[in-house]
């Protein structure tokens, strides 16, 4: 073995010849040289790994950045952003411009999207002065979100004050008739539709095959008992094993449920929904609801145009034993498909119409005693079968009885707001697929009243169908022009969807309510006071 210790010589002691045997001075220095040279790789070895590693971490950085859109300020890993009109948060010494988007064109259309990271993850996002709101991701699976405070106590008891001026009506999911006259139209037989429903392709229509496409029956939310009693009534399961084969489905037509249904006495409990709504057009209106369209804009971070171009604010009131059952915001969209609110700019006819809800943003106007809560009954799940949402008489998408078996539940909380998308990306910056885990109800009120406001965000998947209504509505002439024939387009498409059950008496006199409304707003205070509004509840 070498010594490879260093020889330390004394002072005193003479050097030793050059042909000594006891100690080889040349041999010691190559023997250093060695270890430089070893010494020497392994950095270049540690560098370059180090060199990697950082290139990595930069390209990582430039994705997020770019995959938030460009000039995204948002926060990231608790991280404060700011607007200079917002005032100085504390967060920043100088705060950050919020990304400004460029109005949609036909090549140049992009929607940012908001990061989860992952669940429990949360970021700071300024949305008004001098005040950092905390964004909470709830869900991967739907793309969840909660934002405490996002509206203060005097601003939910105005949005409920509102409404009560406005007036409240009965809300309600209706199926339209005339399901035979549509299947003609499209040369749909009999046996087509049972291959449809028939999810396993058995031959057989079990009792979860036909709840999972006809859950709702004019209003009417229909459990397996509700379906076996209207199998009685038609006679159409001559041998009770509770299924269809092809010819006992063929005897039956589309409205069989419904002329079966329309005979019976029906109790709110057994609607699809449970509760009264109301319109707040916030083009026109009070301050307030200008001011939160701007801080909802701000919080989706999307082009202003297309946050002011869609769907009014829903306010809903659920009173003790209201309830929604487990339903999408949105449908699929098929090349066949039209949105409804971009359908005048569609230039085509179809018979397939929905609502292209790209964004919920829900706001809890109270805190809720008893029951309330927004279940997502399959939040994060790892796959999405909809018969799996029926297994031995347990209906997740039941509010009434199994709210408590959903995945997520969200409990609410005055000021608190939910966001959420109802859609996937596609990859390239718009709108992708329908995402299925945004699944939502509302469980069952078992104790007080629950108020909340829905804001729905409309962005077709269809770009240039998009660009097209957002062209068409930029040419309607001055803001109030738009605005009077937005809350035109948007009245008719709620009358459609049998949503509001509306008559041309009802729409002249929410015509008349508006100006009433409008004048009040002149002539009252801006705002009410705490004492008038406490007064009011």
């Amino acid at each position: 073995m070498i010594d490879h210790r260093p020889v330390v010589l004394s002072p005193q002691s003479p050097r030793e010849p050059l042909g000594s045997t006891e100690l080889s001075m040349p041999r010691d220095r190559v023997s250093l040289q060695k270890s430089n040279v070893c010494s020497r790789s392994y950095f270049v070895v540690v560098m370059v790994f180090v060199h990697v590693y950082i290139i990595n971490v930069i390209a990582l950085l430039l994705y997020v950045h770019y995959n938030n859109g460009p000039g995204d300020s948002s926060a990231v890993d608790g991280q404060d952003s700011a607007n200079p009109s917002f005032g100085n948060t504390g967060a920043h010494p100088h705060p950050l411009p919020l990304p400004v988007n460029p109005d949609p064109g036909p090549d140049a259309m992009y929607l940012p999207r908001l990061e989860g990271i992952k669940v429990g993850h949360v970021q700071k996002v300024a949305l008004v002065p001098n005040k950092v709101h905390e964004l909470k991701t709830l869900s991967m699976k739907p793309l969840l979100f909660e934002i405490s405070g996002f509206l203060s106590d005097e601003e939910c008891r105005l949005l409920i004050h509102l409404a009560k001026l406005k007036g409240l009506q009965e809300s309600q999911v209706m199926i339209p008739e005339g399901g035979d006259e549509l299947a003609e139209q499209l040369e749909i037989s009999q046996e087509e539709i049972f291959n449809l429903l028939d999810h396993n392709q058995d031959g057989q229509l079990q009792l979860q095959e036909v709840l999972t496409r006809s859950h709702v029956r004019d209003g009417i939310w229909l459990t397996p008992e509700n379906v076996r009693e209207i199998y009685t009534g038609l006679k159409a399961d001559p041998d009770g094993n509770g299924m269809l084969s092809v010819q006992e489905f063929k005897k039956l037509n589309t409205n069989a449920f419904q002329q079966f249904l329309q005979q019976r006495r029906v109790e709110k409990s057994q609607l699809v929904r449970n509760s009264k709504h109301t319109w707040l057009y916030q083009g026109r209106a009070h301050r307030v609801l200008r001011q939160l369209q701007q801080r909802v804009t701000r919080l989706t971070r999307l082009p202003p145009d297309i946050v002011e171009n869609s769907e009014p604010l829903q306010v809903v009131r659920y009173q003790r034993g209201g309830h929604y059952h487990a339903h999408h915001d949105s449908g699929p969209v098929y090349p066949e498909t039209v949105c409804y609110h971009t359908k005048l700019a569609a230039n085509a006819s179809t018979p397939f119409e929905t609502s292209c809800r790209y964004i919920t943003v829900l706001f809890y106007l109270n805190s809720v005693p008893g029951g309330g809560e927004t279940t997502f009954p399959v939040a994060d799940n790892r796959t999405y079968e909809e018969l799996s949402l029926i297994q031995n008489d347990v209906d997740l998408l039941d509010t009434r009885k199994h709210c408590d078996k959903g995945n997520l539940r969200v409990k609410p909380s005055q000021g608190t707001a939910l966001l959420w998308y109802n859609y996937l990306s596609d990859g390239k910056g718009w709108v992708g697929d329908l995402d299925e885990y945004s699944l939502h109800g509302g469980c069952v009120v078992t104790q007080g009243t629950k108020w909340v406001a829905n804001n729905w965000i409309n962005v077709d998947p269809d770009s240039r169908r998009q660009t097209r209504y957002q062209q068409l509505v930029s040419r309607l002439g001055g803001e109030e022009t738009a605005a009077e024939r937005l809350e035109e387009l948007y009245r008719g498409i709620h009358a459609d969807q049998n949503q509001n059950f509306h008559t041309d008496q009802d729409l002249h006199q929410d015509l008349h309510t508006d100006q009433d409304l409008h004048q009040n707003q002149h002539t009252e205070k801006d705002l009410h006071t705490d004492q008038d509004l406490h007064q009011d509840l």
